[in-house]
């Protein structure tokens, strides 16, 4: 097979590019390095918050690099230069969305979830609603007055955590109330993502080719869930990891030959991009 044209390569984080243990292979750092001195974008792109992206942008030490300095956060909502300390792009839900899907998932049982950049914010510290700080290794903080604090406040997106039935009950009850004015999907089984109906990886990808002046024909994604389903369904080169969710795989234009813990991602873009 020919060499594929991409300009820019996006990667979600979690069973993606990291490893079951959290890390990044010194085969893999390796293989991104020479994306970068070939002048290829690499943008880490992930459901967590910024905070939750910097320690692995360190790991990956590209940061000095133009071609290393992007990353985007909240599954798309937010895309931050790392350099310059800066978000070059953001979205952010409505309040009133917010405040109802907070009341449905409490009529479940569920407590909900509010991200800023390096922190979580919850009406209850939980079994559940810690699970996403402690995995992205920040700061869970509860706010007395959540509900004010909701209307008052500005957030890319809603999180709910908790057993997987649950969510796919309250994600059917969201969408049956709220329709297109949300977009509610899992990221993993045991967390239910709330946002904008026009953001996702995909579409803030596709918005940072045309601001990088990148061919949109030149993007390629990497990912392993439906909360990548966007991007690998947008960008022009979608590719699902080997143990991508199998829905995805259905959607991507290529499925690597290895999982997240044997170098797929490396092995991909070795074999059809360097």
């Amino acid at each position: 097979m020919e060499k594929l044209n991409a300009k820019l390569i996006a990667f979600d984080l979690d069973d993606t590019l990291l490893t079951s243990e959290r890390t990044v292979s010194e085969k893999t750092i390796s293989v991104l390095k020479k994306c970068v001195e070939k002048g290829i974008y690499i943008v880490l792109c992930s459901g967590r918050p910024e905070g939750g992206i910097f320690p692995i942008v360190e790991m990956l030490g590209l940061k000095d690099s133009e071609y290393g300095k992007y990353i985007a956060a909240i599954n798309g909502c937010s895309i931050y230069d790392v350099q310059k300390k800066e978000k070059v792009y953001s979205q952010n839900v409505d309040s009133e969305i917010l405040l109802k899907v907070d009341a449905l998932a409490e009529e479940a049982g569920l407590r909900s979830e509010v991200y800023a950049p390096d922190v979580v914010y919850f009406a209850e510290a939980t079994e559940w609603t810690m699970k996403d700080p402690i995995l992205c290794g920040i700061k869970g903080e509860v706010i007395p007055d959540y509900k004010k604090f909701l209307a008052e406040g500005s957030f890319p997106k809603m999180l709910v955590p908790g057993e997987p039935e649950k969510l796919l009950e309250l994600q059917k009850k969201i969408k049956a109330e709220l329709g297109e004015t949300i977009s509610a999907f899992t990221s993993k089984p045991y967390f239910l993502e709330i946002m904008r109906p026009d953001c996702g990886k995909g579409i803030s990808m596709n918005w940072l080719a045309d601001y990088l002046g990148v061919d949109r024909d030149a993007v390629m994604a990497f990912g392993d869930g439906m909360n990548d389903e966007n991007m690998i369904r947008l960008c022009k080169y979608g590719v699902a990891m080997q143990n991508a969710n199998p829905l995805l795989k259905e959607c991507a234009d290529f499925v690597t030959d290895l999982d997240n813990n044997h170098d797929g991602v490396a092995d991909f873009i070795e074999k059809y991009i360097l």
